[in-house]
C-alpha cells in the first residue's frame, strides 16, 4: 500500500535561519525565523508538493511533486533553472548530495532515480522495491543512498553503480520514512501502523523497535548528536525519543496529522509542518506556530 501523505514538506537551510515548507497549493514558500515572514515563492509545479532539499551551499533547492517531476530552483534567480522529467507517478520525496552535483529522486512508480544536475538526465534508474518509494537520502560525503518502500523494506544503494547494496526486513507495515544519523552507522526508519525502528548498519539488524501507533508515522529524525529521535505522527502529535532513557514523549498543538519534523543545526529547536497549515517552532517542550 502507497503512503497517503507527502514526508519531507521541510528543508532548512545550511547556514541561514530560514525554513521552506511545500503544500498541496503546488507552491513552496520560504520563511525567515523565527519571525514568520516570506522571503520568497515557488510557482511551477502543477500538483502538490511532496518533497524539498537545499543544494549544501544553499543556493538552490530541488522540490518534487505528485505532477512526476522534480524541479530545481536558483534563490537568486527566483526561479525554476531546471525539470527533470522521467518518473512515471508521483515523486514522493528528494535529497541533494553533499558535492551538490546529484539529486536522487523517490517515486510512487517503484523506481529511484540519481541524476546528474549538470548534464541534466538521469545517471541510474534504482530498480528492486516491489512498491512505492517513500524516501530517499544520500548518506553525507557518501554514495550510498537510503530508500524506504511501501513493500515493508529498507534498501541501501550504490550511487555509482544504481545496484542495491543491502535490504533491510523487519517492518509488517509500509515504511513511510527512514534516515541516517550524523555518523553514518544507524538508521531509523518508520511506517504506516505507528513503528519506528532502528538499525545498525555495520551488523545490519534492527536495535530497537518502539510502537508509537496505532496512528501512521509519517517522518522520523534524528537530532544532530544522535541521542534523540523525533517522530511526526497521524495523531497529531511529535513523538520525541531519548535513546540513552528510553524515555518517550508527546508535544502537542498542531491541529491535524503532523507530516513532517527537523531539527534545527544547533539542537536547540524542533520544526514540525502539518495538515493543519501551519508550522510549529518547539523549544524546551514550548509550541510557537508561526507559519500558516
Amino acid at each position: 500500500m502507497a503512503k497517503t501523505v507527502a514526508p519531507g514538506l521541510l528543508a532548512l537551510h545550511p547556514r541561514k535561519d530560514i525554513v521552506v515548507t511545500g503544500s498541496n497549493d503546488h507552491l513552496w514558500k520560504m520563511w525567515a525565523l523565527p519571525d514568520g515572514n516570506i522571503i520568497m515563492t515557488g510557482e511551477g509545479h502543477t500538483d502538490w508538493l511532496s518533497g524539498c532539499c537545499f543544494h549544501p551551499s544553499g543556493s538552490q533547492l530541488v522540490t518534487s511533486s505528485g505532477d512526476t517531476t522534480v524541479r530545481i530552483w536558483d534563490c537568486l534567480k527566483r526561479g525554476c533553472i531546471l525539470t527533470l522529467e522521467g518518473h512515471a507517478h508521483t515523486v514522493w520525496d528528494c535529497s541533494w548530495h553533499s558535492c551538490g552535483d546529484f539529486v536522487a529522486s523517490a517515486s510512487m512508480d517503484n523506481t529511484s532515480k540519481i541524476w546528474d544536475v549538470n548534464s541534466e538526465r538521469c545517471r541510474y534508474t534504482m530498480c528492486g522495491h516491489k512498491d512505492s518509494v517513500n524516501s530517499i537520502e544520500f548518506l553525507p560525503f557518501s554514495s550510498t543512498v537510503l530508500t524506504s518502500s511501501a513493500d515493508k523494506t529498507l534498501s541501501l544503494w550504490d550511487a555509482r553503480t544504481g545496484l542495491c547494496v543491502y535490504t533491510f526486513y523487519g517492518h509488517l507495515h509500509s515504511c513511510n520514512h527512514a534516515m541516517f544519523n550524523m555518523k553514518g552507522d544507524t538508521i531509523a526508519s518508520c511506517d504506516s501502523s505507528g513503528m519506528m525502528k532502528l538499525w545498525d548498519i555495520r551488523k545490519s539488524v534492527p536495535i530497537l523497535s518502539v510502537d508509537a501507533g496505532p496512528h501512521p508515522a509519517n517522518q522520523v529524525v534524528f537530532d544532530h548528536s544522535g541521542r534523540i529521535v523525533a517522530l511526526a505522527s497521524s495523531d497529531g502529535s511529535l513523538k520525541v525519543l531519548q535513546l540513552e532513557s528510553g524515555q518517550l514523549s508527546s508535544l502537542r498543538g498542531h491541529g491535524g496529522e503532523v507530516h513532517s519534523v527537523i531539527f534545527d543545526p544547533r539542537d536547540e529547536q524542533l520544526i514540525s509542518g502539518g495538515a493543519d497549515g501551519t508550522v510549529c517552532l518547539w523549544t524546551r517542550g514550548a509550541a510557537a506556530p508561526c507559519l500558516t
